[in-house]
Order: structure tokens, then C-alpha cells, then sequence
């Protein structure tokens, strides 16, 4: 099946008229959530059955990584940053590797259970505290743990049905700079990020069903913005590390997008260098100025969107007794130190 190739968000929590008209626009594949979308699993649940009345073949996602980044909270289980995992592993590789597992399966759970085909995750970012953005969403600022920990996190993602996607590639954990608000620069040579933060992404190519591009330009290595660019995304990406997945851009409307012009512009570079679907968000108006744009262009659709849908899904009355997400709770407890959480439904 052939999807839309834009995905974009929604004002609030119930789907507006004006909306759901939009929805069923054959340009239109996708939709994501953010926090002002979501007040309950109840509520997200009935949002989501509204979106898919409006249109059945949109692909429904959110960003629920953990740590700072978790757009689901009241009703779900609280889930650490990825550092906190990273951490554990060194303290005990055996449970660390288990637990990483286990969260990968408890987070894509969840978020199926309220009817998302998926979450953008897991970060791949290799780092600790240099980037202001990044910091503690990744699993270390070692390459090799990094992808030890995301691939048991994705075994358990797979496991529970879930489509992965890495991000941000090659890279976001080398600059201080924050992609939301401007435009950073990475001065790295081809070789140090070969050496570095390439490396989960090469090493997991193969089980990655999704990557998306970071908002950064590396000068030394491609004169483009990745995003922007046919070299990080077919020569690089596709062609090197032999990636067949779906490639999602980053959120359009962040500033470090804008180095390639107005919304317009920066859908057409995107999807011109490989990008699959695009995203633009927290900006209505320029969603419906790509729309046009698109429906003017006649932009094809893309098959590869399909493999991104949810492959199976748990009830929710089913999920909040399950032994190994209890077990799971429990743990993850102890590990932030809570003495309790909010993992009940």
C-alpha cells in the first residue's frame, strides 16, 4: 500500500472538522502526538479512534522515549532516561542488557495499547552531557555500549510489535547546539564520526525500520544539511550502511531546518533527498502550505510506509496485568529510586 508521505500533528484533544477534512488528504500518511494531544490512555485511545474514522491508512506516532522526552504520563509507567540503563549495564552487563529488553517491550506496549503504530525511538545519539539536547536521552557516550543497549531495546520493541527508529543520524550527540531553536554545526572529520557516532547506526542498520536525520550540518564531510542531503541519505545511508527502511525527516518546522528556506522549500530538499515522509509540526499553517505544495506536484506516495504500521497490540486490561510488565515497574522503581510509580492503568 502507497502512504501520503507528510505527517502532522493536531491542535488538541478531541479531532477538530476542520481536521479530519485535512486528514483525508491523499498527501496526508501520517499524524503525530505531543502532550497538549493527551490527558489519559482513555483519551488518547478515543483521539486515536477519531483519527482513524477520518482516515484508516494514516500512520499514528509519538515521541515517548523516557527520561525528559515521555509525551505519555498520566496512567503510564514512568520510564527513565536512557543513561539510567547505560549506567546499570555497567554496573551488571547481564541485567542491564535484560532490563534494556524489558523496557524496549513495557514502552511500545503501552504505547500500542492506546492504538499508535509507533514511537520514535530509540535515540542512537552517542553522548552524555555535551549536547544540550541530547544528554541523558542516549544510553552512553560509548559507541559500543550504545549499541549493545539499543539492540536489546529493540528486540524488546519488536517483541511487543513495534516498528523502531533510529535517530538522530550519523549523530546529535557531538554539538552543544540545540536543532529546535538554530542551526548547529558539527566541524568532525568523516573519520572521527566513522569512529564514533556512526557506529550504532552501522552496526544496527540492518534491524532499524526507520531512521531519522538529525538537523545538523557537518561542513568537513557534505556541505548539505543531513536531512537535506543525497549524500548522508543515499550514499551514506542507504548505499554504505546498505539501510532499506523508512527514512523520516525531522520535524520541519524546527530552526534548524530553516537554512533551507521556507516550508516549501524544505519539503521539496527533504523529500528530494531521500526522505520517505516528512514531518511538520506546531505550525498549521505550514502543513497546509506543504499539503498544497505536494498536491501540486503530484509527490508519488511511498510502499515503504507500510512497514511501519503496528504488527500486533495488547488490550489494556490485558497489559496492566501482565507479570513481565509489573516485574518491569518494579524494577525500573528501584533503578530512579521512586519507591513508587505511576505504571498503574
Amino acid at each position: 500500500m502507497s502512504y501520503g508521505r507528510l505527517m502532522l500533528d493536531l491542535a488538541g484533544t478531541e479531532l477538530s472538522q476542520q481536521e479530519s477534512v485535512l486528514l483525508q488528504n491523499p498527501q496526508v500518511g501520517g499524524v503525530i502526538l505531543f502532550a497538549r494531544n493527551i490527558e489519559s490512555p482513555e483519551q488518547v485511545a478515543d483521539l486515536l479512534a477519531q483519527v482513524r474514522a477520518a482516515n484508516p491508512d494514516l500512520l499514528l506516532a509519538v515521541d515517548q522515549e523516557g527520561g525528559r522526552v515521555q509525551r505519555l504520563q498520566q496512567g503510564f509507567t514512568r520510564l527513565p532516561a536512557m543513561q539510567l540503563l547505560g549506567d546499570q549495564l555497567l554496573r551488571d552487563p547481564v541485567a542491564g542488557l535484560a532490563l534494556a529488553e524489558d523496557v524496549g517491550w513495557l514502552l511500545a506496549s503501552e504505547v500500542l495499547a492506546c492504538g499508535f503504530d509507533i514511537s520514535f525511538a530509540p535515540v542512537l545519539d552517542v553522548d552524555r552531557e555535551t549536547s544540550s539536547i541530547i544528554g541523558d536521552r542516549a544510553f552512553s557516550d560509548q559507541p559500543e555500549l550504545v549499541v549493545d543497549l539499543a539492540r536489546a531495546f529493540i528486540a524488546g520493541m519488536h517483541e511487543a510489535g513495534m516498528a523502531v527508529t533510529g535517530k538522530h543520524f550519523p549523530g546529535h550527540g557531538g554539538v552543544v547546539a540545540d536543532s529546535h531553536l538554530e542551526a548547529p554545526v558539527d566541524n568532525r572529520s568523516w573519520q572521527e564520526l566513522q569512529e564514533h557516532d556512526l557506529k550504532p547506526f552501522a552496526a544496527l542498520a540492518a534491524e532499524l525500520d526507520g531512521v531519522m536525520p538529525a538537523h545538523i550540518t557537518f561542513p568537513c564531510v557534505d556541505p548539505d544539511s543531513v536531512g537535506f542531503s543525497a549524500f548522508w541519505l543515499q550514499q551514506v545511508l542507504r548505499q554504505q550502511l546498505g539501510f532499506g527502511g523508512v527514512i523520516f525527516s525531522d520535524d520541519l518546522s524546527m530552526k534548524g531546518a530553516d537554512i533551507a528556506g521556507g516550508y516549501c522549500e524544505k519539503a521539496e530538499l527533504a523529500l528530494a533527498a531521500g526522505c520517505d515522509m516528512i514531518l511538520v509540526c506546531n505550525c498549521p499553517e505550514g502543513a497546509v502550505e506543504v499539503v498544497d505544495f505536494m498536491q501540486s506536484n503530484n509527490i508519488s506516495g511511498s510502499d515503504r510506509l507500510a512497514a511501519m504500521r503496528a504488527r500486533k497490540s495488547v488490550s489494556w486490561e490485558i497489559l496492566a496485568v501482565d507479570n513481565r510488565r509489573l516485574e518491569t515497574i518494579a524494577k525500573l522503581q528501584l533503578l530512579m529510586g521512586t519507591g513508587q510509580g505511576n505504571g498503574k492503568i
